[in-house]
């Protein structure tokens, strides 16, 4: 069985903050995203929740990165937040229609459903035969962040396997985290090890995660995995760590 691909970055790359520390002081923030792509293969777009691009601005990050590079995109908060996954068939057809400009560098669109939303066994599954009937140009993966604990259950396991769609495992400090394999691909989001969003993680947890993922890419499952702690830089430091310790636990062959 061939070994899986890993792909690691953050949640987000244009943080003003990380000006000096990441980014070079002189460098235009228009040339932080090049910048970037050198550094990590792949990065999750969290901007994509908050508002829908131009189709001009979702050309522009496929055109500044390499070949290679991958992006993780989450779904915007009209379906997941607003609608909740109800009747979202016509915001969704659009946001995979806009997101359809990364091309075949899309490799991922993450659905974060909101911690009061409680289980909607029929919703999730009338919103995934939407995502597989969809006009929309797209061959990526789907994956679901859920974040109300009812939905940790096997009936939701059994319907995310049918679609080869990814649960989530995201680990912070407020919400559940069940390490449960529904796809042929793993995702990862890392919140913060103490504080949400705020907080770096030590190498001992790293290095738990590290031996977590090279079970995973020796199974043949491809890994995605996204640093969310951006203050103080934590997200780029911890990136770099993780992906150096699952390398040392990978050595190239030869």
């Amino acid at each position: 069985m061939p070994q899986g691909r890993l792909f690691i970055g953050t949640s987000g790359y244009s943080y003003p903050h990380w000006r000096s520390f990441f980014y070079p002081a002189e460098l235009r923030s228009a040339e932080w995203l090049p910048f970037y792509a050198r550094e990590f293969n792949a990065v999750e777009l969290n901007v994509t929740f908050y508002r829908l691009p131009r189709p001009s601005t979702w050309d522009r990050w496929r055109q500044s990165t390499p070949p290679s590079f991958s992006f993780a995109v989450k779904g915007h908060r009209s379906i997941t937040h607003w609608k909740r996954l109800h009747g979202a068939e016509e915001e969704m057809e659009r946001f995979l229609h806009l997101a359809a400009h990364l091309e075949g560098k899309l490799a991922v669109i993450l659905w974060q459903l909101p911690p009061g939303l409680s289980l909607k066994l029929q919703t999730l599954e009338d919103f995934c035969r939407s995502l597989q009937r969809s006009s929309a140009p797209l061959g990526c993966r789907h994956a679901f962040e859920f974040r109300h604990s009812s939905w940790f259950c096997l009936e939701v396991y059994e319907l995310l396997r049918r679609y080869n769609f990814a649960l989530c495992w995201a680990d912070a400090p407020r919400w559940p985290r069940v390490e449960e394999v529904t796809a042929d691909f793993i995702y990862l989001r890392f919140h913060g090890h103490d504080q949400l969003y705020a907080s770096s993680y030590p190498t001992e947890t790293l290095s738990r995660w590290a031996r977590i993922i090279s079970q995973q890419l020796k199974a043949g499952k491809d890994v995605y995995a996204f640093f969310n702690n951006d203050a103080g830089g934590y997200a780029v430091a911890n990136a770099r760590e993780l992906r150096e310790l699952v390398k040392s636990l990978n050595p190239p062959v030869g």
